[in-house]
């Protein structure tokens, strides 16, 4: 007997249980015809279909009474299959609804989930007409209902915030503490020893890699490895079940939302990584798995002139048509329900060039960005973008518009290049611990628009970085041939670990270094997880298929490594402490250099910033140019800040400086003039974290800094 079908709306799309049955609604402007199949097993490939008779605005829709949640579902599209003109319709081929909030199963590569003939000539205009249904995974019908117990976000100011990169199994997967059922996922990092590493480290947000549903492809199945990373989307509505420790059908929405409602309990804040550049359809010679059989010419960018092919900003194989307004609404209504009704509290969005294409060039002034600054939930949360993709004209650092923070890919590289020791650095050097505003300042934004990081998911970790000259990425099969060159590491002349004490030591001194340069300049400083207890990736700068202990957190460092992390924790907690080191605003002088118009204090001439020579001397404007200056001071006015709090008080607080060597000598650095009756005390030292004293020493007086190390004073009153 049929199943009895209503018309149904075609809002909201996907499938929608309102209590007596589910309504189903998908987009297909050139489908001739859409098949609902409803399924009783996930393995299985037997199924009812329903025929949907209704399309209102190309939306494909019918309600199905007496259906609830946990019923597995796809669909089967009907259309031509020319892909020489684009459209590759194949109702053989199950679909993925692009809606769907929770996916159930996995692709399995034995059964034909490529649209085409594999072994045929020219194998992607072919039709592949064996039913792949049994091989694809189908989508799960949920409920939105579950206890958020007056959940609140911690609405975290940008620039107060300190953010923490990691991915879900690998920060945990290891932790000895962490019940073993829940290691790996998103209950295990909510777990007490988890929430306590958390709030001891300090930090207010957590980055999690993609937990969008994502495929593992079949090339790296092959190799016996997997997409560990997760930068390959194929839904962008439900969350990887492979993180759930209670199941897919469903449970995973339950359990991400647990996770971040003891997250925001502990006060930390949830940021997505999100890949809305590209799905895991890959280019022409891909599976068909979702919206390339719903519709390939509305949710994909085709070349003009030849639609077979897909326009690729992104390396992987094609380019998602935000231009579309369909796509475009997918896109958003993906980000609302990751904000309305998972509470996350803002999202980083991978290769973000590629989102604000209109016809090739990159534009500032897109759709994409004009519907996200006029949305009133997506306008409120954070967003943070990776500033470029890999298309001509794709590094857009310093060109998103207002409410757009970026990761400044120019802050890591001369950071790491100041510390190798490369000369003319400064005048870079300068700008990039001052927030950058040479980047953001002319449009409106603020030291917040720039997150800051030394070292990210996609590199070297920071143990790495002062092990490796040489990338050693031999484990993902490719012949070392992938992964960037570009790392500007430092070694200390030793490739790779050495037993050395010495070069252990100055290997531990180039970290704690980067470290508090990271943590004392303006903008938001992101960390990547386990830096701080020296994870090492054994040289692998691009672990994206490493799902073993190349990429886990090692949750048994040694004694070095354990002091690594107690010096992280001590500076963040300094950062914390003194807002002259996260100010909301930019320096009070537009320029940051030398020349700028100075501001006059207690009789000195004192800037918000100034820059100091060893001799305790001012830089001049020929040495900051020249940037051949080998140990630089940055000294931080405090007193009244050029800032109010929350209540409109003025800020007041403490001036700082900071002195910098990257050089492979010792030297005598002279302390400038305080002002008033103060002193300078030292605060920070990193050739020896853990010394607890508080040395005093006068203004005019030397401090012996050693080579390769960053030392931090502070003003403090004489008493008398």
């Amino acid at each position: 007997m049929p199943i009895k079908t209503l018309p149904g709306s075609p809002y909201p799309q996907g499938a929608t249980w309102d209590g007596t049955g589910v309504n189903f609604a998908i987009y297909s402007e050139n489908a001739t015809g859409v098949d609902l199949c409803l399924f009783d097993g996930l393995d299985s490939g037997e199924h009812e279909t329903i025929a949907m008779q209704e399309s209102t605005s190309y939306v494909w829709h019918c309600f199905v009474p007496g259906l609830t949640i946990g019923q597995l579902y796809g669909y089967r599209v009907h259309g031509p299959y020319e892909p020489k003109e684009g459209l590759r319709f194949n109702p053989a081929k199950l679909l993925i609804d692009p809606y769907a909030k929770a996916i159930a199963g996995k692709v399995n590569w034995d059964y034909p989930v490529f649209g085409y003939r594999l072994g045929d000539a020219e194998e992607d205009l072919s039709c592949d007409s064996n039913d792949d249904a049994a091989g694809v995974p189908k989508g799960v019908v949920t409920t939105s209902h579950f206890d958020w117990q007056n959940d609140r976000s911690p609405d975290t100011h940008l620039h107060d915030s300190i953010i923490y990169e990691l991915h879900v199994k690998g920060f945990t997967v290891e932790h000895p503490e962490v019940p073993e059922n829940l290691r790996g996922t998103y209950l295990g990092l909510v777990s007490p020893p988890i929430l306590d590493y958390f709030k001891k480290l300090g930090v207010t947000a957590i980055e999690l890699m993609p937990t969008h549903s994502f495929l593992d492809d079949k090339i790296l199945l092959d190799k016996g490895l997997q997409n560990y990373w997760g930068y390959n989307t194929t839904n962008f509505f439900s969350p990887e079940s492979r993180y759930s420790s209670s199941g897919d059908r469903g449970q995973q929405i339950g359990e991400f939302k647990t996770m971040v409602r003891e997250l925001h309990r502990a006060n930390i804040e949830v940021v997505l990584d999100v890949v809305y550049n590209h799905t895991s359809e890959g280019n022409q010679m891909g599976p068909t798995l979702s919206f390339r059989g719903v519709d390939n010419p509305t949710y994909y960018r085709l070349l003009e002139d030849n639609p077979r092919y897909y326009m690729d900003y992104t390396g992987t194989g094609n380019t998602l048509n935000v231009r579309h307004p369909q796509v475009l609404k997918l896109v958003m209504d993906s980000l609302r329900y990751w904000v309305l009704e998972m509470h996350v509290d803002g999202f980083r969005f991978d290769l973000a060039a590629a989102l604000a294409r209109e016809l090739h060039d990159v534009d500032r002034l897109s759709a994409f960005f004009d519907v996200i600054n006029q949305d009133p939930v997506i306008s409120k949360v954070k967003l943070i973008a990776e500033p470029w993709d890999v298309g001509e004209g794709g590094y857009q650092v310093g060109h998103f518009p207002a409410l757009w923070a970026e990761w400044n890919g120019k802050y890591r590289d001369v950071v790491r290049r100041y510390w190798k020791g490369d000369d003319g650095q400064l005048h870079e050097l300068g700008y990039r611990l001052t927030g950058s505003s040479d980047l953001y300042k002319r449009d409106g934004r603020r030291p917040s628009a720039s997150i800051n990081f030394v070292t990210a998911h996609d590199g070297f970790t920071l143990q790495d970085l002062v092990t490796y000259d040489q990338k050693h990425n031999e484990a993902n099969g490719e012949g070392n041939q992938d992964g960037t060159n570009a790392n500007y590491s430092w070694n200390c002349g030793v490739e790779g670990p050495s037993d050395d004490p010495r070069i252990i030591e100055l290997r531990d001194r180039q970290k704690r270094n980067m470290l508090t340069t990271l943590l004392l300049s303006q903008g938001v400083p992101m960390i990547l997880a386990g830096d701080e207890l020296g994870r090492t990736q054994r040289g692998n700068n691009n672990a994206y298929a490493q799902d073993n202990e190349i990429s886990w957190v090692n949750w048994n460092p040694d004694d070095r490594k354990k002091a690594l992390a107690e010096f992280a924790i001590n500076l963040i907690q300094l950062r914390k402490n003194h807002p002259n080191f996260h100010r909301r605003k930019f320096f009070q002088d537009s320029d940051i250099s030398p020349t700028a118009e100075e501001r006059h204090l207690d009789g000195l001439d004192v800037q918000d910033v100034g820059w100091y020579r060893p001799d305790g001397q001012r830089m001049t404007e020929d040495e900051w140019k020249a940037g051949w200056v080998r140990c630089l001071g940055m000294r931080l006015s405090g007193r009244t800040l050029d800032d109010v709090d929350q209540y409109g008080e003025p800020i007041i607080d403490d001036s700082f400086l900071l002195c910098l060597n990257p050089h492979h000598e010792h030297i005598r650095f002279y302390l400038p003039a305080c002002t008033g009756a103060c002193n300078w005390e030292v605060l920070i030292d990193t050739r020896d974290p853990a010394r607890t004293e508080r040395r005093s020493i006068k203004q005019g007086e030397p401090y012996d800094m050693i080579e390769h190390s960053a030392v931090l004073f502070c003003e403090t009153e004489v008493k008398r």
